[in-house]
Protein backbone atom coordinates (compact mmCIF):
# COMPACT_ATOMS: atom_id res chain seq x y z
CA UNK A 1 0.00 0.00 0.00
CA UNK A 2 1.28 3.47 -0.87
CA UNK A 3 2.31 5.47 2.18
CA UNK A 4 0.07 8.54 2.20
CA UNK A 5 1.06 9.76 5.67
CA UNK A 6 2.89 13.11 5.55
CA UNK A 7 3.61 16.12 7.68
CA UNK A 8 1.51 19.19 6.97
CA UNK A 9 4.49 20.95 5.39
CA UNK A 10 5.17 17.98 3.11
CA UNK A 11 1.52 17.83 2.10
CA UNK A 12 1.43 21.47 0.91
CA UNK A 13 4.90 21.46 -0.66
CA UNK A 14 3.48 21.33 -4.19
CA UNK A 15 1.24 24.37 -3.81
CA UNK A 16 2.52 27.23 -5.96
CA UNK A 17 1.69 30.89 -6.33
CA UNK A 18 -1.44 31.47 -8.38
CA UNK A 19 -2.97 28.03 -7.84
CA UNK A 20 -6.64 27.34 -7.15
CA UNK A 21 -7.42 25.60 -3.89
CA UNK A 22 -10.59 24.35 -2.20
CA UNK A 23 -11.00 24.52 1.55
CA UNK A 24 -13.74 22.58 3.32
CA UNK A 25 -15.85 23.84 6.20
CA UNK A 26 -18.48 26.43 7.06
CA UNK A 27 -17.26 29.52 8.93
CA UNK A 28 -14.18 27.37 9.62
CA UNK A 29 -16.17 24.57 11.28
CA UNK A 30 -14.68 21.63 9.42
CA UNK A 31 -11.71 23.53 7.98
CA UNK A 32 -8.29 21.84 8.19
CA UNK A 33 -6.41 24.24 10.44
CA UNK A 34 -3.03 22.48 10.37
CA UNK A 35 -3.03 22.67 6.57
CA UNK A 36 -3.94 26.37 6.62
CA UNK A 37 -1.06 26.92 9.05
CA UNK A 38 1.30 25.04 6.72
CA UNK A 39 0.21 27.19 3.77
CA UNK A 40 0.93 30.31 5.82
CA UNK A 41 4.40 28.99 6.64
CA UNK A 42 5.00 28.24 2.96
CA UNK A 43 4.01 31.79 2.10
CA UNK A 44 2.31 31.18 -1.25
CA UNK A 45 0.53 34.16 -2.80
CA UNK A 46 -2.11 35.06 -5.39
CA UNK A 47 -4.30 32.08 -4.60
CA UNK A 48 -7.82 31.56 -5.88
CA UNK A 49 -9.81 30.03 -3.03
CA UNK A 50 -13.04 28.09 -3.49
CA UNK A 51 -14.84 27.83 -0.16
CA UNK A 52 -18.19 28.47 1.42
CA UNK A 53 -16.87 31.66 3.06
CA UNK A 54 -13.83 33.53 4.33
CA UNK A 55 -13.49 31.70 7.62
CA UNK A 56 -13.15 33.76 10.80
CA UNK A 57 -10.95 36.65 11.90
CA UNK A 58 -9.27 36.73 15.31
CA UNK A 59 -11.80 37.15 18.10
CA UNK A 60 -14.90 36.31 16.11
CA UNK A 61 -17.14 33.92 18.05
CA UNK A 62 -14.31 33.67 20.57
CA UNK A 63 -11.70 32.39 18.09
CA UNK A 64 -8.22 32.75 19.61
CA UNK A 65 -6.64 32.93 16.14
CA UNK A 66 -7.95 33.46 12.65
CA UNK A 67 -9.66 30.27 11.52
CA UNK A 68 -9.89 28.40 8.23
CA UNK A 69 -9.61 30.58 5.14
CA UNK A 70 -9.32 33.52 7.54
CA UNK A 71 -5.67 32.59 8.11
CA UNK A 72 -4.93 32.98 4.40
CA UNK A 73 -6.74 36.31 4.29
CA UNK A 74 -4.87 37.53 7.37
CA UNK A 75 -1.59 37.01 5.52
CA UNK A 76 -2.80 38.49 2.19
CA UNK A 77 -2.38 35.22 0.32
CA UNK A 78 -5.65 35.33 -1.64
CA UNK A 79 -6.38 37.30 -4.83
CA UNK A 80 -9.79 35.83 -5.65
CA UNK A 81 -12.34 34.06 -3.49
CA UNK A 82 -15.25 32.09 -4.95
CA UNK A 83 -17.77 31.68 -2.14
CA UNK A 84 -21.40 31.85 -1.17
CA UNK A 85 -21.09 33.85 2.05
CA UNK A 86 -18.79 36.84 2.58
CA UNK A 87 -20.51 38.86 5.29
CA UNK A 88 -18.65 37.73 8.41
CA UNK A 89 -14.87 38.09 8.11
CA UNK A 90 -13.96 41.82 7.96
CA UNK A 91 -10.72 40.96 6.15
CA UNK A 92 -12.83 40.27 3.06
CA UNK A 93 -14.37 43.73 3.08
CA UNK A 94 -10.99 45.33 3.71
CA UNK A 95 -9.54 43.52 0.70
CA UNK A 96 -12.45 44.48 -1.53
CA UNK A 97 -12.18 48.12 -0.44
CA UNK A 98 -8.47 48.47 -1.15
CA UNK A 99 -8.62 46.51 -4.41
CA UNK A 100 -6.31 43.69 -3.32
CA UNK A 101 -9.04 41.04 -3.35
CA UNK A 102 -11.89 40.22 -5.69
CA UNK A 103 -14.76 37.89 -5.08
CA UNK A 104 -17.37 35.94 -6.98
CA UNK A 105 -20.55 35.13 -5.12
CA UNK A 106 -22.20 31.84 -6.06
CA UNK A 107 -25.48 30.66 -4.49
CA UNK A 108 -24.62 28.08 -1.86
CA UNK A 109 -26.48 25.16 -3.41
CA UNK A 110 -25.12 26.01 -6.85
CA UNK A 111 -21.58 26.22 -5.46
CA UNK A 112 -21.87 22.77 -3.88
CA UNK A 113 -23.32 21.28 -7.06
CA UNK A 114 -20.65 22.82 -9.30
CA UNK A 115 -18.01 21.22 -7.09
CA UNK A 116 -19.90 17.94 -7.07
CA UNK A 117 -20.04 18.04 -10.88
CA UNK A 118 -16.24 18.18 -10.98
CA UNK A 119 -16.06 15.41 -8.37
CA UNK A 120 -18.31 13.08 -10.39
CA UNK A 121 -17.03 13.93 -13.86
CA UNK A 122 -20.21 15.69 -14.97
CA UNK A 123 -20.28 18.34 -17.66
CA UNK A 124 -22.27 20.65 -15.42
CA UNK A 125 -25.57 21.00 -13.58
CA UNK A 126 -28.79 22.74 -14.52
CA UNK A 127 -30.56 25.05 -12.12
CA UNK A 128 -33.31 27.67 -12.21
CA UNK A 129 -31.39 29.72 -9.63
CA UNK A 130 -30.28 32.96 -11.25
CA UNK A 131 -32.65 32.87 -14.23
CA UNK A 132 -33.95 36.38 -14.86
CA UNK A 133 -31.07 37.99 -12.92
CA UNK A 134 -27.61 39.26 -14.01
CA UNK A 135 -26.36 35.71 -13.35
CA UNK A 136 -28.01 34.73 -16.62
CA UNK A 137 -25.82 36.96 -18.79
CA UNK A 138 -22.63 37.72 -16.87
CA UNK A 139 -19.64 35.41 -17.14
CA UNK A 140 -19.08 32.84 -14.42
CA UNK A 141 -16.38 32.82 -11.75
CA UNK A 142 -13.76 31.54 -14.23
CA UNK A 143 -14.73 33.95 -17.00
CA UNK A 144 -16.78 31.41 -18.96
CA UNK A 145 -19.92 32.44 -20.84
CA UNK A 146 -23.19 31.39 -19.25
CA UNK A 147 -25.40 28.94 -21.12
CA UNK A 148 -29.19 28.82 -20.80
CA UNK A 149 -31.31 25.88 -21.84
CA UNK A 150 -35.03 25.19 -21.91
CA UNK A 151 -36.63 21.95 -20.70
CA UNK A 152 -40.37 21.40 -20.94
CA UNK A 153 -40.88 25.09 -21.38
CA UNK A 154 -38.85 26.11 -18.33
CA UNK A 155 -35.56 28.02 -18.52
CA UNK A 156 -32.44 26.90 -16.67
CA UNK A 157 -28.82 27.92 -16.33
CA UNK A 158 -26.16 25.38 -17.18
CA UNK A 159 -23.56 25.82 -14.46
CA UNK A 160 -20.22 24.28 -15.31
CA UNK A 161 -17.97 22.34 -12.91
CA UNK A 162 -15.52 23.89 -10.47
CA UNK A 163 -12.24 22.06 -10.06
CA UNK A 164 -9.07 22.98 -8.17
CA UNK A 165 -5.38 22.15 -8.05
CA UNK A 166 -5.69 21.18 -4.37
CA UNK A 167 -8.55 20.36 -2.01
CA UNK A 168 -7.83 20.70 1.70
CA UNK A 169 -10.16 18.56 3.77
CA UNK A 170 -10.69 17.99 7.48
CA UNK A 171 -11.66 14.55 8.79
CA UNK A 172 -12.65 13.28 12.20
CA UNK A 173 -11.41 9.73 11.54
CA UNK A 174 -9.28 8.56 8.62
CA UNK A 175 -7.49 5.27 8.01
CA UNK A 176 -4.04 5.02 6.48
CA UNK A 177 -5.46 4.40 3.01
CA UNK A 178 -7.49 7.61 3.20
CA UNK A 179 -11.00 6.32 3.86
CA UNK A 180 -12.49 9.03 6.06
CA UNK A 181 -15.53 10.44 7.84
CA UNK A 182 -16.46 13.82 9.26
CA UNK A 183 -18.54 14.28 12.39
CA UNK A 184 -21.67 16.40 12.51
CA UNK A 185 -21.33 19.93 11.07
CA UNK A 186 -17.74 19.34 9.97
CA UNK A 187 -19.12 17.46 6.95
CA UNK A 188 -19.91 20.75 5.22
CA UNK A 189 -18.18 20.91 1.82
CA UNK A 190 -15.54 18.35 2.88
CA UNK A 191 -17.26 15.38 1.30
CA UNK A 192 -18.18 17.12 -1.95
CA UNK A 193 -14.68 18.59 -2.41
CA UNK A 194 -12.87 15.30 -1.84
CA UNK A 195 -12.72 14.32 -5.51
CA UNK A 196 -12.89 17.75 -7.14
CA UNK A 197 -9.16 18.53 -7.19
CA UNK A 198 -6.01 17.14 -8.71
CA UNK A 199 -4.55 16.72 -5.22
CA UNK A 200 -6.70 15.89 -2.18
CA UNK A 201 -5.11 16.39 1.24
CA UNK A 202 -6.90 15.23 4.39
CA UNK A 203 -6.01 16.48 7.86
CA UNK A 204 -7.55 14.18 10.46
CA UNK A 205 -8.09 14.28 14.20
CA UNK A 206 -7.55 10.53 14.33
CA UNK A 207 -5.69 8.21 11.94
CA UNK A 208 -6.22 4.44 12.31
CA UNK A 209 -4.85 1.30 10.72
CA UNK A 210 -6.72 -0.07 7.72
CA UNK A 211 -9.30 -2.63 8.79
CA UNK A 212 -9.54 -1.60 12.43
CA UNK A 213 -12.80 0.31 11.97
CA UNK A 214 -16.13 -0.85 10.56
CA UNK A 215 -16.04 0.12 6.85
CA UNK A 216 -19.54 1.56 7.26
CA UNK A 217 -18.01 4.31 9.40
CA UNK A 218 -16.38 5.91 6.38
CA UNK A 219 -18.25 8.14 3.95
CA UNK A 220 -15.47 8.78 1.41
CA UNK A 221 -13.18 6.21 -0.18
CA UNK A 222 -9.45 6.53 0.17
CA UNK A 223 -9.01 6.28 -3.61
CA UNK A 224 -9.92 10.00 -3.60
CA UNK A 225 -7.13 10.92 -1.18
CA UNK A 226 -3.51 11.67 -2.06
CA UNK A 227 -2.06 12.57 1.34
CA UNK A 228 -3.03 12.27 5.01
CA UNK A 229 -1.87 14.49 7.85
CA UNK A 230 -2.50 13.49 11.45
CA UNK A 231 -2.99 15.86 14.36
CA UNK A 232 -5.91 18.08 13.43
CA UNK A 233 -7.19 19.53 16.69
CA UNK A 234 -10.76 19.68 17.85
CA UNK A 235 -12.66 22.87 17.14
CA UNK A 236 -11.44 25.66 19.44
CA UNK A 237 -14.70 27.42 20.17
Amino acid sequence: MINKIMTADEAVAGVKDGMTIMVGGFLATGSPEILMDALVRKGVKHLTVIANDGGLDIGQYGARTARGVGKLLEHHMVDHIIASHIGVNPKLNEGFADGSLRYTLVPQGTLAEKIRAANYGLGGIITPTGVGTPMETEKDELGRDKITIEIDGKKYLLERPLRADYAFIRASVCDKFGNFMCSKATKTFNYVMAGAADNVIVASEKVVEVGTEDPDLFAISGVMVDAIVEGEEKWQI
